[in-house]
């Protein structure tokens, strides 16, 4: 079973690095299943990235004047895709659930006459330690603070605070995160796998 292990860490780094050798990348980060990278600009992965390909197909892009940093030991699931024109930073310990989107650009202007023109990008910050659930969606412009949870279906068009729970679509502020609360959905995760595994 140890062995099986072994190999199947090994296997996950190496795909990382070929997945992300056009990027700036840390150590021991994994992936596993095929991720769909696309760099025309900068990416920067760091220390201990986990991200997970399969069974649905997670894409990373970087545009030409974009900039996609992904912090140590954050974990991203399959299925999801994170679009940098400008700037998508997600910090330290973050973990984003499956299906999630974060764009910083919505590629057409709205108005009838302008749709065939590319609006200005607007940057999206993940603080350190956010969760986001499942199928969670993240426009331009958007900043979500450190240690907040987003629920499952959401729509985040605008800044979400420090440490609190938010959900719906827009996305908005349901309660404060109580210590208890905030050591569940993230940190107690993480303390049940072993340093090998993160």
């Amino acid at each position: 079973m140890k062995l099986q292990q072994l190999w199947q860490n090994g296997c996950a780094v190496l795909r990382a690095k070929w997945a992300f050798r056009r990027a700036t990348l840390g150590q021991r980060v994994r992936a596993w299943g095929p991720l769909r990278v696309a760099n025309y600009g900068q990416m920067i992965i760091g220390d201990r990235v986990r991200l997970v390909s399969e069974p649905a197909v997670l894409e990373l892009v970087a545009g030409r004047n974009g900039r996609l940093e992904i912090g140590e030991r954050s974990f991203i699931n399959y299925g999801g895709s994170i679009s940098a024109h400008k700037l998508v930073q997600i910090g330290p310990r973050c973990n984003i659930g499956p299906h999630v989107l974060l764009m910083d650009n919505n590629f057409h202007r709205l108005e009838p006459d302008r749709r065939d023109e590319m609006p200005p990008s607007r940057p999206i910050i993940l603080e350190e330690n956010v969760f986001l659930g499942a199928r969670v969606i993240v426009l331009g412009g958007v900043t979500i603070g450190r240690d907040s949870v987003v629920g499952a279906g959401s729509v985040v068009t605008r800044d979400i605070p420090p440490g609190v729970i938010a959900a719906g679509n827009p996305a908005k502020v349901i309660r404060p995160l109580e210590p208890e609360a905030d050591q569940s959905p993230i940190s107690s995760l993480q303390s049940t796998q072993s340093e090998e595994q993160l």
